[in-house]
């Protein structure tokens, strides 16, 4: 009987793949802090002050998470939702949202909390998806991508310092 227990455990032994040192069993994800956040959404808001617009600019986590966000002292309270369903969408999708724009009429592009229209852009370094941010209140999305690319500019070199 004890030879039954030892072959039957020698045979599961062999059967389930020993876990090699590349099969980690915890992932470690790379976050920005809040203070780069908050840096990504005032060069955002500082880039459409330059071109005279009002904006909200919401910064989120690579799960779409808010860490920072600000609206302009005159931009419309609406924009502040709408920048964060940009953010939270270029970051789910791992794109910017003008990319997206042909997919809003369809079943994808419907789903509440999603909005595909340019000024969501992710903000990756050395590959990896670190959030997004997401920028309404400009007379055009593309705008608003623009100062959100600005926004991203601000801190892209100090994050690739850092090693992230």
């Amino acid at each position: 009987m004890k030879n039954v227990f030892a072959s039957a455990g020698l045979a599961l032994a062999l059967a389930v793949p020993a876990a090699s040192a590349d099969d980690a069993m915890v992932v470690q994800v790379k976050r920005m802090t809040m203070d780069t956040a908050v840096r990504v959404a005032q060069a955002t808001i500082d880039a459409c002050r330059e071109k005279g617009i009002q904006v909200a600019a919401t910064v989120v986590d690579r799960d779409g998470t808010v860490q920072a966000a600000l609206r302009d002292t005159i931009a419309a309270p609406l924009t502040l939702n709408i920048s964060r369903q940009k953010a939270y969408t270029a970051a789910n999708f791992n794109a910017a949202t003008s990319a997206m724009a042909d997919r809003g009429d369809t079943p994808v592009g419907r789903v509440d909390g999603l909005v595909m229209s340019a000024g969501g852009v992710p903000i990756e370094v050395g590959g990896s998806l670190l959030g997004a941010v997401g920028v309404s209140g400009a007379p055009s999305g593309e705008t608003d991508e623009e100062c959100a690319r600005a926004g991203i500019a601000a801190v892209q070199t100090d994050l690739e310092m850092a090693g992230m």
